[in-house]
């Protein structure tokens, strides 16, 4: 496939996911069954997903008992064939986080959050993630080193605030 050795996956995945207003969070039940869930993400200053769950939400209890997630960003498909829709898995754990600057990120990225963001069963969660794969439509997909893919975040971050 010439035509994806001359595309940046790392650019087309940063893209997505900074772009992201949407996505499916996976977890685990207590009996070992997958769950998936729309939530959703925005990302904190070091390009990290965060996201407002409540506690009342079975992904968060999920979460509680077993902290391993998967994070999947989906983009527009190019015509009427869902598989040349870009798309972005991102794999590791969940953590409850108290940062100011992750709350006031997310709810820049989603301010009708703020009607429910202080109720008390809510809570902002940041992934950590240990692994990404990208898939870039029908045929083009590779797993994502993740400090080149974390240097494509910032560069966006860069240009946006610049």
């Amino acid at each position: 496939m010439a035509a994806n050795q001359e595309r940046n996956f790392y650019s087309e995945a940063a893209g997505l996911l900074t772009a992201a207003r949407s996505a499916t969070l996976a977890t685990t039940t207590a009996a070992g069954l997958p769950h998936a869930a729309l939530v959703t993400p925005a990302l904190d200053a070091e390009g990290g997903p965060i996201l407002l769950l409540s506690d009342l939400a079975a992904h968060t209890k999920n979460l509680r008992a077993n902290p391993a997630c998967a994070l999947l960003v989906t983009g527009a498909a190019v015509d009427e064939n869902p598989q040349t829709a870009p798309r972005l898995l991102l794999s590791g754990t969940a953590r409850i986080t108290t940062d100011p600057a992750s709350r006031e990120r997310f709810l820049r990225a989603h301010p009708y959050a703020s009607q429910y963001a202080g109720f008390a069963d809510f809570h902002l969660w940041r992934v950590v993630v240990n692994d990404a794969h990208y898939v870039g439509g029908f045929a083009a997909a590779s797993r994502l080193r993740l400090a080149a893919l974390q240097h494509e975040i910032n560069r966006i971050f860069e240009n946006a605030s610049g």
